[in-house]
């Protein structure tokens, strides 16, 4: 899909008119307004609740191991690209169409491109922490410090970076989608360029990463098994090391399952926007409607709002720095009582 101008080859439009100048989509218009209203939702979700498992993280040091430094960057992808396409989205779904130039269209889709990418690579990073740390817990004590796991997430950042940037390179491009109130990759295309990128994105963002985290879950769930066992043939026995691993691991198992949760929910969300991509990708974007393009593109940015939910539910110390130790669950008590005090009264 390319830009078009209603003004001549040679000719620059009307300043008046710039806005205008870009394609739309034919739709009622209480289709944007909805489109808007649920992609502004997701946003303010998504940036408090994200900004408030950021700020958790870093005000309690319970919470700052090397493992959880994973969790925090996932909270900072999620978190900017909340506040980097809810808003502009919002807005053009008001004005329904894109207002904001073909720039910015641009560095719309790149940030998108560039968090959504950096979320999976992180799940993917997240898992493999989990997989050592469970099926190999003698060799992964000390492995891992605050130190080592930045560095890994630098080159988590620097491999998304990679796949981002192509588009502004001529290797595929940033275009309109859907509506035409936002911006992605250009998957529509049918060239061997925009096909090429489109196969190796999914591959290398997606499908491999999706696989190395099957895999690591396959074996934490043998690990798991296999403990189980171990602990029931001991019973009673007064054998304390083997039961101190045992809850050691039951406390590691723990912190899978939520990042399980987390995961399945991610690929959950972005699994309908992969479809249609790759539907498009096989010679087929001529049966997707602009509802089947943009309904997906909204699933998928959803997903930003799914980690501060599952840690704000499952993740115990999470609870405890926010209900306790800065005493929103003892303020929430007073309020409560004083409340039910004047009812009384």
């Amino acid at each position: 899909m390319a830009w078009h101008s209603k003004a001549g080859a040679n000719e620059e439009p009307p300043t008046d008119d710039i806005h205008h100048a870009y394609p739309t989509a034919d739709v009622p218009d209480h289709v944007h307004y909805t489109i808007g209203a649920v992609i502004l939702a997701v946003g303010i979700t998504g940036t408090l609740g994200n900004f408030l498992v950021i700020y958790a993280f870093c005000r309690s040091r319970s919470l700052r191991s090397p493992a959880n430094i994973f969790i925090i960057n996932l909270a900072i992808t999620d978190f900017c690209m909340s506040i980097t396409q809810a808003p502009v989205f919002f807005t053009a779904s008001l004005h329904k169409r894109w207002i904001f130039g073909e720039k910015g269209c641009e560095l719309y889709a790149f940030c998108g491109a560039l968090f959504g990418i950096t979320s999976m690579i992180t799940l993917m990073v997240i898992a493999v922490d989990r997989y050592f740390v469970i099926t190999r817990p003698l060799a992964s004590i000390g492995a891992m410090s605050k130190k080592r796991a930045v560095l890994i997430l630098l080159g988590v950042w620097l491999y998304s970076l990679a796949w981002s940037l192509p588009p502004f390179f001529g290797w595929s491009a940033y275009v309109p989608e859907g509506l035409l109130t936002s911006c992605t990759w250009d998957y529509v295309t049918f060239t061997p360029s925009v096909r090429a990128y489109t196969m190796l994105l999914f591959c290398f963002v997606f499908f491999i990463p999706l696989f190395v985290i099957i895999y690591c879950y396959i074996f934490i769930f043998k690990a798991i098994k296999n403990t189980n066992r171990a602990v029931q043939k001991i019973g009673s026995d007064d054998n304390k090391a083997s039961q101190k691993q045992y809850q050691k691991m039951k406390n590691e198992w723990k912190m899978a399952k939520i990042a399980l949760i987390v995961i399945l929910l991610y690929v959950i969300s972005w699994s309908p926007y992969s479809t249609v991509a790759l539907v498009a990708f096989a010679g087929y974007a001529n049966i997707l409607t602009p509802y089947m393009n943009s309904i997906p593109a909204v699933i998928a940015k959803a997903s930003a709002i799914h980690n501060p939910i599952i840690y704000a539910i499952t993740h115990p110390k999470y609870r405890y720095v926010f209900l306790y130790k800065y005493n929103i669950y003892n303020k929430f008590d007073l309020v409560s009582h004083n409340a039910t005090a004047l009812c009384i009264h």
